[in-house]
């Protein structure tokens, strides 16, 4: 899938090497979208030698997929608040955060990644990756009593999710924080009312 070479763990100097050039794709990213990405570009503001980039990510396409590979390579959890609606809040919280950043590397790299196929497929497997995480929100909360043991975390996560994006991403429309909020408690009350998977 990915023109990028695979990270060499542990650390040391190939680690510094991939953290500045994935560091220098979010900011030309950000600021110059996908049409203004380049490897030379890259280089320059990294601060790496661009034979080594052309070497190691080959193409502009093979730095967007190990930036998003990358997002994958983190320890982020989901906060536990005690609560399922707490829980809800908080990562809708920080949903809201990242597409209202100025610049957002969110809304940057999904608009990227329409671009290209091998990105298209990297930004899936990486929502795929913060879904799985986020799971335990569901898990948390069956074990606590608040939901159904057949509750589905991801059509409940969706549903506490989606309105973001469609109102941030998709129409491009300013929302309060106090909306994202309310998207959280208004998902919390249709899961206890029951969010089975379909094919249940």
């Amino acid at each position: 899938m990915a023109d990028a070479e695979p990270a060499t763990r542990p650390g040391g100097r190939t680690a510094r090497v991939r953290a500045d050039v994935l560091a220098a794709v979010e900011a030309e990213l950000t600021e110059h979208g996908y049409d203004g990405l380049t490897i030379d570009g890259v280089a320059v503001r990294s601060g790496v030698h661009r034979t080594t980039v052309y070497r190691r990510w080959k193409t502009v396409a093979g730095l967007l997929v190990d930036l998003l590979n990358a997002g994958r390579d983190d320890t982020w959890v989901p906060a536990d608040t005690g609560s399922l609606e707490g829980d809800l809040i908080a990562l809708n919280r920080e949903v809201y955060e990242a597409l209202t950043a100025n610049p957002s590397i969110t809304q940057a790299v999904i608009a990227a990644s329409f671009r290209t196929p091998e990105a298209a497929e990297a930004l899936t497997e990486f929502w795929t990756d913060r879904y799985s995480r986020s799971a335990v929100v569901v898990q948390r909360a069956i074990d606590r009593g608040e939901l159904p043991a057949a509750t589905d975390p991801h059509q409940l996560l969706v549903t506490a999710t989606g309105p973001i994006y469609h109102q941030l991403v998709l129409l491009r429309r300013p929302m309060p924080p106090a909306t994202a909020d309310h998207y959280a408690r208004a998902a919390a009350v249709a899961a206890r009312g029951g969010l089975r998977s379909e094919h249940a």
